[in-house]
């Protein structure tokens, strides 16, 4: 019998997770941080023994990228010293361990997709603890271990760009939406999908990363047309420039994933990002 804590259970992929567990042949444990608190060495270990986990899916990230310059100390504890605690203590019992990484590890400059052997160079105080997070598994050396970067995700459930779209599409009539970032939405039930599948074949010396996205490429103001056609809303969405909406983090203008290794080491087939919005569009 396999046992798989998902941490994070509440977020969009853990809930998407959750979904689609009853069609994997495994028994799992689902936790939020009221149930399971990861920056919590003890209390990790003492979850682990009990329940007897053979595999962890770590979907637990201090997600508020903006929020996060202000909550250094707070995003470090969740994105980088919880990580390195589940990577030891998976190292002392032999535990697989799927870690959910960013796009935001990169700085956005590219002008070809980014590679999983591309040099990080984050921008935010995020991305800097979700790469400090990536390093500190890397570090550990675990076996059977594999960290997934991914982009621009968005599920049927939680807060996300889809449903702020539908939300303000239905309120208003005139929308501005950045055009100069371009990347690849992802459809959180397509990667809990990839990982549920993937799981067993997961069998290496050390960390390896992979990145994950939907195929194709669109900007967010491109994104935002799509969900106001196949949503049938009559809202217009005007193109505006990074430099128009100001935030205090700066986003990457390009979020490009080659997702290649995933392909080929796997033999996955990956959805193009307009179907997998219609299919969650069908959800909402």
């Amino acid at each position: 019998m396999v046992n798989i804590l998902v941490t994070g259970a509440n977020g969009q992929l853990g809930s998407e997770l959750k979904a689609l567990s009853n069609a994997y042949p495994y028994t799992f444990f689902f936790t939020s941080k009221d149930q399971l608190d990861i920056t919590d060495k003890h209390a990790v270990v003492d979850f682990i023994e009990k329940n007897t986990i053979n595999a962890i899916i770590n979907c637990a990230a201090y997600t508020a990228v903006d929020k996060a310059e202000s909550e250094q100390e707070r995003a470090d504890k969740i994105n980088h010293q919880a990580v390195k605690h589940l990577a030891i203590i998976a190292k002392e019992r032999n535990i697989k361990l799927v870690h959910i990484s960013t796009d935001y590890v990169f700085d956005g400059m590219n002008h070809k997709p980014y590679l999983e052997t591309d040099g990080t160079n984050p921008q935010s105080v995020y991305g800097k603890t979700k790469r400090d997070g990536e390093n500190a598994l890397l570090h550990v050396k675990l076996p059977n271990s594999i960290i997934i970067r991914t982009s621009w995700v968005y599920s049927s459930h939680g807060t996300n760009f889809v449903k702020t779209m539908l939300r303000l599409g239905k309120e208003r009539e005139r929308l501005g939406v950045i055009f100069d970032q371009v990347g690849t939405p992802t459809y959180a039930r397509d990667l809990a999908q990839v990982i549920l599948e993937i799981l067993p074949n997961i069998n290496n010396a050390q960390t390896e990363i992979y990145h994950y996205s939907n195929e194709g490429v669109t900007s967010w103001y491109d994104f935002a047309q799509e969900i106001m056609k196949m949503a049938k809303l009559t809202c217009k969405v005007s193109s505006i420039e990074t430099k128009e909406y100001p935030t205090p983090v700066k986003r990457p203008h390009y979020s490009l994933l080659n997702k290649s290794k995933i392909k080929k080491d796997f033999g996955i087939l990956i959805p193009y990002w307009k179907d997998s919005l219609g299919e969650c569009l069908k959800k909402l």
